[in-house]
């Protein structure tokens, strides 16, 4: 095995163990240059991405590789190759900041060059105060191109999200705003919402878009405090056009990054300038959100994206598969699909382990080989569950403890969750009623049986319970290890 085809076959695992936006951020444009002493030589294309991969992926990357080659016990990154769309700020020639306009419709209409003249100066002083081995250009709009509504398979899971994209595309700051999409890891979420970029970015190039994980809209604003470039930074953002913000439940409990938020959805709303928001649970949901924030969130509409069922999952393979332009039999595919059910992520990573493992021991793409290359895969995904992973995710999403659970009591919010986490217990582990109720506080077994009916019957007419539940289900699974 070359180290081209050692860095695909492990990119194809890591692919597995990381989100979608998280891989394509970090792990695009990188390889293995050389393989020396029981260290691996990775290319990188840039300061920011060496830091993360050398400190946050260290241990994912070493684990992976050793899978495929046994005496690597260290990994180190150097920066070299191209910088394709993300340019660093010494990639930036001097005087081409200027080149880059943001139409500036602000205060002042009587004097816009004066305006934007002022603007152009703002904007130039923010970029030099970032650091410049670790932020990328701030004006950067962050959209992958690949990202398109042409190629996001649409089914009842999506139907409704993909529709309030469209009809946002073509509407901004008119129709949906903000739009709040919601759905567990690993389906389609970021797809989305940079397909709804691309598109409002083909049809009015004049237009300025921002995509953004909250995680780097917190460190930009860090940035801004630490070099007393705060305003700019608001400045900048509230000239935006249409701001995406994914992963927004990352913004709890971070009281400053909330605050100046809330300014800039305001600000932004206030002028019908688009904003759309992602995250894997509903608002109501989001722990230490600030209620002004949750109340702006539930202002507009919010939607959400659940598990695909299995013939959507099989028409992602197929997708997947004619992209790739290899011949794989569609038996192959549908064992792919009856047996990796939890996200679109996992499915694509099975594929991709699926093709890395043909291509280098020159196979072909079978049933016989797929079930070969998954049949460890498969079970692991189906571990044990204990009553403690379902306690810990269901104290996670509902922002309540063991003890409330427990406890005597009928407060609304606790009653909910205490009636999710019995339907979990008998959904997932199959428990008797009468050890659901010993487990609550030596309740009765007709008590739980209530819990788990009423659950199962607000389902199919409550699509944010239905969510909710696959969120749950999802984090529950993940926390085994799969």
């Amino acid at each position: 095995m070359n180290t081209q085809e050692l860095w695909k076959s492990v990119l194809g695992q890591i692919e597995l163990s990381i989100s979608k936006a998280n891989f394509v951020t970090w792990f695009q444009n990188t390889s293995i240059l050389s393989i020396k002493d029981g260290t691996a030589v990775i290319s990188v294309p840039n300061g920011f991405a060496k830091e993360w991969l050398e400190n946050k992926y260290n241990h994912t990357i070493i684990q992976s590789i050793r899978n495929f080659e046994n005496d690597i016990r260290s990994i180190k990154c150097v920066i070299s190759g191209p910088q394709p769309t993300i340019k660093s700020i010494d990639a930036v020639q001097p005087g081409k900041i200027s080149d880059i306009r943001i139409p500036l419709k602000s205060q002042d209409e009587n004097h816009p060059q004066q305006n934007q003249a002022r603007y152009e100066q703002h904007k130039a002083n923010f970029v030099q105060s970032l650091p410049k081995q670790a932020t990328v250009l701030f004006h950067e709009s962050n959209l992958n191109p690949r990202y398109t509504f042409k190629d996001y398979v649409v089914a009842e899971n999506n139907e409704l999200a993909n529709a309030a994209c469209v009809a946002v595309s073509n509407n901004l700051g008119q129709l949906y705003n903000p739009l709040f999409i919601y759905g567990g890891v690993g389906l389609g979420k970021t797809h989305l919402l940079q397909a709804l970029g691309n598109e409002v970015k083909r049809k009015h190039p004049e237009k300025t878009i921002k995509y953004i994980t909250s995680e780097r809209f917190t460190s930009e604003l860090v940035d801004s405090i630490k070099n007393q470039k705060i305003d700019t930074f608001k400045e900048y953002y509230q000239q935006i056009d249409l701001l995406i913000i994914d992963d927004v439940q990352f913004l709890s409990g971070r009281e400053k990054t909330q605050h100046e938020f809330f300014h800039i959805f305001n600000a932004l709303y206030q002028i019908n300038k688009q904003i759309v928001i992602s995250s894997d649970r509903p608002p109501k949901a989001i722990p230490t959100l600030e209620d002004r924030l949750r109340s702006r969130f539930e202002g507009g509409m919010i939607t959400d994206i659940s598990q695909p069922n299995e013939e959507t999952r099989l028409a992602i393979l197929r997708k997947k598969v004619n992209e790739k332009g290899i011949t794989i039999e569609d038996d192959a595919l549908r064992f792919i699909a009856e047996n990796i059910t939890q996200n679109i992520r996992e499915i694509e990573g099975a594929l991709n382990r699926v093709i890395a493992y043909s291509e280098f021991y020159k196979t072909p793409l079978s049933t016989a080989l797929v079930e070969k290359v998954l049949s460890q895969f498969i079970i692991q995904s189906k571990k044990k569950v204990q009553v403690s992973d379902i306690v810990e995710v269901v104290e996670k999403m509902y922002s309540v403890t063991q003890e409330d659970l427990v406890k005597k009591g009928r407060k609304k919010g606790i009653s909910h969750a205490r009636q999710v986490a019995v339907y979990l217990m008998r959904s997932e582990l199959n428990m008797s009623f009468s050890s659901i109720g010993e487990f609550f506080g030596g309740r009765d077994h007709t008590t739980a049986l209530h819990a788990f009916e009423k659950i199962t019957g607000d389902i199919e007419k409550n699509l944010r319970l239905k969510s909710e539940l696959s969120t749950l289900k999802d984090e529950i699974y993940h926390s085994k290890g799969v």
